[in-house]
C-alpha cells in the first residue's frame, strides 16, 4: 500500500475529476473498500437535493447497481443517505444493521437494504463532509468488498480508520477546486462570455473585446442559461462558478 502521505501529494496534485476519482478508488481498494460512491449537492434543502443534473456523482460501482438505486430514486429511502444528511464524521453500517434488527426501518428503507443484500453491498462505512453551508452537502459511501463481515470492516477501521477519513477529505476538497460539468456543459464561447460578465463586463464591451456583434454575445449568454437551466446570467455566473468552469486553465 502507498504511504500515506505519498498518496495525499498524489492528490493535491490531480488536475482532473477522473484522475483523483483513479487515485481514490485504488487506495480505499487497498483497504478493502472496491465500490464507492461520492455524492455531492449545492442545492441541499429540508425537502430536496436539488435538480440531479446539477449533483456531482463519482462511483466504481456496476452500472446494474447504479441503474437502480440512483436512476430509479432507490437513493432517496437509503438509511445511509438519510444518515449522511443528519450528521457529519464517519458512520459505520452496523448503526444500520442494528437498526434493522429493531424493526426501524420503514417498508422503503427495508426494500433498499433487501436491494443491497442481492448486490453484495452489506459491509462499510459512510462518511458525511462537514460544510459550513446548509446548502452544500457531500458524503462517501465505501463498502467492502465481498466476502468482508461488517465486523472484519469495523476492525479495518479501528486500525486504519483516522488515515481513511483523511484520505476522504483531501479528496473531497481537492474535488472542490477541480472543474466539474457533468450534465452542464459549457462550450469555450460559452465560457468566455460567461466570465466576462463575471468581470464586470457588459455584453456591447464583451462584443468589442472579443470581436463579435452583441446579438452573438447574446446569443451565446442564452445557449449557456440553457446549457445550465437558469433564468438569468447572474444564475449562470453563479452555478458555472460552482463547478469551476470559469476562468479555467487549459493545460
Amino acid at each position: 500500500m502507498k504511504a500515506v502521505l505519498d498518496h495525499l501529494d498524489d492528490i493535491v496534485s490531480a488536475m482532473s475529476v477522473e484522475t483523483l476519482w483513479d487515485l481514490h478508488t485504488s487506495y480505499m481498494a487497498a483497504f478493502g473498500f472496491d465500490r464507492l460512491i461520492y455524492g455531492y449537492t449545492r442545492y441541499n434543502t429540508q425537502h430536496s437535493l436539488g435538480d440531479p443534473q446539477d449533483w456531482v456523482v463519482l462511483t466504481n460501482h456496476d452500472p446494474a447497481y447504479m441503474a437502480v438505486f440512483l436512476d430509479d430514486g432507490l437513493l432517496f429511502q437509503a438509511p445511509m443517505v438519510r444518515w449522511a444528511l443528519e450528521n457529519n464524521g464517519a458512520c459505520s453500517w452496523r448503526w444500520l444493521q442494528d437498526l434493522h434488527l429493531t424493526e426501524n426501518l420503514s417498508v422503503n428503507e427495508r426494500r433498499v437494504v433487501e436491494f443491497n443484500s442481492t448486490m453484495d453491498v452489506t459491509a462499510g462505512y459512510t462518511i458525511s463532509f462537514k460544510s459550513v453551508s446548509e446548502r452544500v452537502k457531500a458524503a462517501i459511501a465505501l463498502t467492502a468488498k465481498p466476502g468482508l463481515r461488517q465486523d472484519d470492516v469495523d476492525q479495518i477501521w479501528a486500525t486504519h480508520g483516522n488515515e481513511i477519513i483523511v484520505a476522504n477529505n483531501v479528496m473531497h476538497l481537492k474535488l472542490l477546486t477541480l472543474p466539474y460539468s457533468g450534465e452542464r456543459r459549457l462550450t469555450k464561447r460559452q465560457r468566455e462570455v460567461l466570465q466576462w460578465v463575471g468581470d464586470g463586463k457588459t455584453a456591447q464591451d464583451i462584443a468589442v473585446l472579443l470581436n463579435l456583434t452583441p446579438a452573438t454575445v447574446e446569443k451565446h449568454l442564452r445557449l449557456a442559461r440553457t446549457a445550465l437551466d437558469v433564468e438569468t446570467t447572474a444564475q449562470a455566473v453563479l452555478k458555472s462558478a460552482f463547478y469551476n468552469q470559469m476562468f479555467v486553465v487549459d493545460l
